[in-house]
């Protein structure tokens, strides 16, 4: 056991002290200030001109005031100005940059409003629908009054209906417990997807890099296939969990130094307020599950290389793996009780994902949640056991490889070596 820990020590402090550790480190702390401060930021490089300028050309005579007091009410960033020149004068000024861009509102032949839309690019879709919208709501308003429809009778028509849901199961989740859930189910997969690539991957090319050191045959020797290769897994988990803490701990200061800005805005947007103990909980076992699984999985694969730039290419089925799994968990957030979902939350390497989807927008049984994680602990000790067989045979070879058919062949090797 002495061993395993000098292993799992030296394959830590290895990798804190990397260049390549504290570069990404860095890098991703410094994303996580940018995300929390994001309008912020977006403040203070946005347009220093205040209000987007809009000229208005209004042929009809009476459109530019109901129309400015409806856009302006809308959004408050927007400023229609009445331009009394010409329709060329106008185009002439928006390409001077004088307004952000034109609107033409003229008569139809029913006497109805309609309008050009005139910009030196059309990429604000935003601007251009709410322009469209009011324009719009102004023509029904027109329509109404030239009809001699009464307008209380209008507005009854158009009210919007009242449809309330209702949940007949005692125990069936409401609407908000649904929306809270999908929000910490995102961040979740979103979060292991990325960490079991960039761990996994880390995993089977230290692996590969020590093989390609020639120092595999010293360190087999003193410790066991299996004490070395968990001591590597747990190691790099070790680097993973110091850098996870550091980005969570970064993250919680800024969250809490800026709550009154993020709740009831982007806290609120992804559903992460008032978070349910129980999901954070199972959050946390199913994903150490997940990593274990795909890590011994990673340490296994990468020890049937001989050269680093090979690892890539044997992983490939591993990743497949992952993205099959984050695709039915995205499925899943729109449809968590199809049988695709279900069947999927017992499939080991799929289970980390899929699950915790389940638990998060589904009131599930104890013993469902309870044979998942029982299923994937028993795959876990059983790919340890064939893990360290090949993890064995493999590091002893060496040459040309980089083939799946290699699997076999690190077994037999393993025998001999008994």
């Amino acid at each position: 056991m002495n061993k395993f820990w000098v292993i799992l020590e030296h394959t830590y402090l290895e990798k804190i002290k990397s260049k390549t550790f504290i570069i990404m480190t860095a890098l991703l702390l410094l994303s996580v200030v940018a995300a929390v401060n994001f309008q912020s930021i977006m403040d203070f490089f946005g347009d220093d001109d205040g209000k987007d300028q809009i000229a208005i050309i209004d042929e009809t005579g009476f459109i530019f005031e109901p129309y400015k007091q409806s856009v302006e009410t809308l959004d408050e960033e927007l400023e229609l100005v009445e331009f009394t020149g010409t329709e060329e004068d106008a185009k002439s000024a928006v390409q001077d940059e004088e307004y952000d861009s034109l609107v033409v509102v003229e008569l139809n032949q029913e006497n109805l409003p309609e309008a050009t839309y005139f910009a030196n690019n059309i990429t604000d879709s935003s601007t251009q629908t709410t322009l469209q919208e009011q324009l719009q709501n102004l023509k029904v308003a027109i329509s109404i009054e030239q009809t001699g429809v009464d307008e209380a009778t209008i507005q009854e028509i158009y009210a919007p209906i009242s449809f309330d849901t209702v949940a007949l199961d005692d125990d069936a989740k409401t609407m908000e417990e649904m929306f809270q859930a999908q929000g910490i189910v995102y961040v979740m997969v979103f979060f292991m997807y990325i960490v079991v690539i960039l761990y996994g991957q880390m995993i089977a090319q230290d692996v590969a890099n020590e093989k390609s050191s020639r120092v595999m045959e010293i360190l087999i020797s003193s410790a066991s296939p299996v004490s070395h290769m968990f001591a590597k897994i747990f190691g790099v988990a070790l680097v993973g969990l110091t850098q996870i803490l550091l980005l969570v701990g970064v993250g919680l200061v800024l969250i809490n130094s800026k709550k009154d800005e993020l709740v009831g805005g982007m806290l609120d947007s992804f559903g992460l307020v008032n978070i349910p103990m129980d999901l954070i909980i199972y959050a946390i076992i199913f994903f150490l599950l997940g990593y274990t699984l795909y890590a011994t999985l990673a340490a296994m694969l990468g020890s049937l290389v001989s050269r680093a730039e090979d690892v890539n290419q044997l992983i490939t089925p591993m990743i497949i793996l992952i993205v099959i799994a984050f695709l039915v968990a995205m499925f899943g957030l729109g449809a968590p009780e199809s049988t695709l979902v279900t069947i999927s939350s017992f499939i080991p390497f799929f289970a980390p994902m899929v699950m915790i989807l389940r638990i998060g927008m589904l009131n599930l049984p104890l013993w469902e949640i309870g044979l998942s994680i029982g299923i994937l602990i028993l795959t876990i000790m059983i790919m340890g056991l064939i893990g360290a067989r090949v993890y064995k045979g493999g590091v002893l070879m060496y040459g040309k490889s980089g083939s799946l058919k290699d699997f076999t062949k690190a077994i037999r090797l393993s025998k001999k070596e008994k």
